[in-house]
């Protein structure tokens, strides 16, 4: 048997599962503006032992969001994470966020596009099909009327980009589920397991974020 913690915090939403053989235990999870990971994951990680009877020493390995999303999110969770496997020596396994937020969909047919707003009209997106397969690679791309005009499939969006993209993207075979709108830590637990099974883990010493864009710090103009 194999216990895994997940950390999804690459969004809005602060997000943890334990999972025992890729089935979600317990799951703690807030969606907030104000980006209140570094007092909520420690937290709800307590909580999820806590509550759940298990202690820290039973896990195998710790799965934590790679991104792209939040630079500081991103950093938070891939913090914790680290520092979890470097005290239990264990693995860490990273998930990409895009895959995270589109295996909230399910579908018979077709073709998932998660996307996570990057400000104005761009978004972090990526391409799947119904048996989460990738079919694109992430990219940063700028949404216009002419967005994925090349695929013929009915497409399905998942993210929190439909308020911004549902008057350009609005073509007959366009669908948005608005209700899956942030990647959730509860979609983590068997993409993880899936993942520890052979072993594709990465350095713990080395691991970094997937930000995609290069983090701009800016100067204050003077007044």
């Amino acid at each position: 048997m194999s216990y895994i913690l997940n950390i999804e915090t690459a969004t809005k939403n602060c997000s943890v599962s334990l999972a025992k053989d890729g089935v979600t235990i317990l799951c703690k999870e807030i969606a907030e503006e104000g980006y209140s990971h570094a007092e909520r994951l420690h937290v709800f990680i307590e909580e999820i032992f806590k509550e759940s009877g298990y202690n820290l020493k039973d896990l195998s390995a710790v799965a934590v969001s790679q991104g792209p999303g939040s630079y500081t999110g991103l950093r938070i969770g891939v913090s914790a994470a680290k520092g979890l496997c470097f005290a239990l020596d264990i693995p860490i396994i990273a998930i990409d966020t895009l895959e995270t937020l589109a295996a909230q969909a399910k579908i018979n047919k077709g073709l998932i596009i998660p996307m996570i707003d990057a400000r104005r009209m761009e978004v972090y997106s990526a391409i799947f099909d119904s048996k989460l397969e990738k079919k694109r690679e992430v990219q940063a791309q700028i949404i216009d009327e002419n967005s994925f005009n090349e695929l013929q499939d009915d497409l399905y969006f998942v993210g929190d980009c439909a308020v911004k993209c549902k008057n350009v993207l609005n073509k007959s075979n366009h669908f948005f589920l608005e209700t899956l709108i942030f990647p959730s830590a509860n979609e983590m637990s068997f993409l993880s397991f899936e993942k520890f099974k052979i072993n594709d883990i990465v350095d713990v010493a080395y691991f970094e974020p997937y930000y995609l864009k290069d983090f701009m710090v800016t100067t204050p103009k003077k007044k």
